[in-house]
């Protein structure tokens, strides 16, 4: 027992210490490690803090951009869209306090706005605060860029006004849908706010079961091996999925890393640009594009002069023009068809004709001849019904026997078109 109460003190001192550090570099939370789990020391825990500068890396997610965030093999971020709900939302939370896992949530500015205590123990978790538009609205991809800016800025102004600081909330935004403009993509660069689409989704969003769910979190992160992944916190199939995607990842060796903005005192995490591509190619393995066109400094802006027509050898140096000009007005009667306009170039030089007083032999007969070969004489013995039957003389008492016909195949061993059958005499 003192063992036990010395390991708990110790730990305790080890927590508030990290706690006290954390406070005063500005961090919310450490990553909590697996081992640290109070209660769960089977939990899988947050392996690492990635900070990031959204203004460096404005949008990221394979699904839709060519970058997404610099994780390591068999490394997984976990996100939530569409919350606070309760009870969902709540069970959620549960959920990732039970195993130690920090995640990023991106909350609907109504949603904020109904249910700020929640939202609020989404960030006293040591969860990162993104936004969903104000009103998720499916349209951000056609809306008018007025009406976007609306969306997104009221959003913002919801979720901070649930958390009471606008400093809580991270700059990182979902559209709704998934559904991009370009006019939405450069605003939300210009405040400096990082577009997050996902690497894979587990379509918790559809009236699928909890169990289809699971399968489709873990089939697509087992094909990428690492990434983005797109949950609802709003839905029941999600609560009952989730620890199951939990405990197949820490079986199958993934590792959950929570991301956080820089600021002034975070500074971000150093990477290298190829970090940020899901798969970069190797160095050693052909490209399967061209390269880019290097950017060239010129040393001179002059030009050269440009050739003059009389120095070309075409038609002694004289322009070459068209015999006509096209006219695109004409209009040709029903039915009848275009001749096609004289080519402009020369023509190929035609090909001397034959002359009609030039004979090929004529080849011999002999070379048609076809050659018969004589057939050996064929003989058949067949037993003809209306001779099977006839009749002797009583007095010979002999059984009757079968005629014997002879055919000589011979005669008639081809047949050349034209000519007449040749048969034998007595065959009818």
């Amino acid at each position: 027992m003192p063992t036990t109460l010395n390991g708990i003190l110790a730990r305790s001192r080890r927590i508030f210490c990290l706690g006290l550090l954390a406070s005063t570099l500005g961090v919310t939370a450490l990553p909590a490690w697996a081992g640290d789990c109070p209660g769960n020391p089977d939990a899988i825990g947050t392996s690492r803090t990635l900070v990031v500068d959204p203004r460096e890396h404005p949008r990221i997610g394979t699904m839709q951009y060519p970058e997404t965030l610099p994780l390591k093999d068999h490394e997984v971020v976990l996100t939530f869209d569409d919350g606070p709900l309760p009870p969902h939302s709540l069970q959620i939370l549960d959920i990732l306090a039970h195993e130690c896992v920090k995640a990023t949530f991106f909350t609907i500015g109504r949603m904020a706005h109904d249910y700020p205590q929640d939202l609020r123990r989404v960030l006293a978790a040591g969860h990162s605060i993104g936004t969903h538009s104000q009103n998720h609205p499916l349209s951000m991809n056609r809306m008018p860029i007025e009406r976007a800016r609306q969306e997104i800025d009221e959003g913002i102004a919801s979720a901070a006004a649930a958390l009471g600081d606008p400093a809580a909330v991270a700059p990182f935004m979902r559209i709704p849908g998934l559904l991009r403009a370009k006019d939405v993509e450069d605003y939300l660069a210009s405040k400096g706010i990082q577009v997050w689409s996902a690497d894979f989704p587990a379509d918790d969003w559809r009236h699928i079961s909890a169990d289809r769910v699971y399968q489709l979190a873990i089939s697509r992160i087992e094909a990428k091996g690492k990434g983005i992944l797109l949950l609802h916190d709003i839905q029941a199939r999600t609560v009952a999925a989730l620890p199951r995607i939990l405990r197949t990842l820490k079986e199958r060796g993934y590792h959950i890393v929570h991301v956080v903005p820089a600021t002034p005192t975070l500074p971000k995490t150093p990477t290298d640009p190829r970090d940020w591509q899901l798969h970069p190619t190797s160095e050693t393995v052909a490209i399967s594009h061209w390269p880019k066109v290097p950017s060239f400094s010129f040393a001179s802006t002059d030009t050269l002069p440009a050739p003059a027509v009389s120095a070309s050898d075409l038609d002694d140096g004289k322009l070459m023009l068209l015999p006509e000009t096209f006219d695109r007005s004409r209009r040709f009667v029903r039915g009848a068809v275009p001749l096609p306009e004289d080519a402009p170039w020369p023509r190929q030089s035609p090909v001397m004709a034959i002359s009609a007083a030039t004979t090929l032999p004529v080849p011999a007969q002999s070379l048609f001849a076809i050659p018969e070969k004589s057939a050996a004489k064929l003989n058949a013995v067949v037993q003809l019904p209306h001779h099977a039957a006839r009749a002797v003389a009583p007095d010979r008492g002999e059984d009757a026997i079968a005629h014997l016909i002879s055919l000589d195949a011979s005669a008639a061993k081809r047949t050349i078109p034209g000519s007449a059958p040749v048969t034998q005499s007595g065959l009818h």
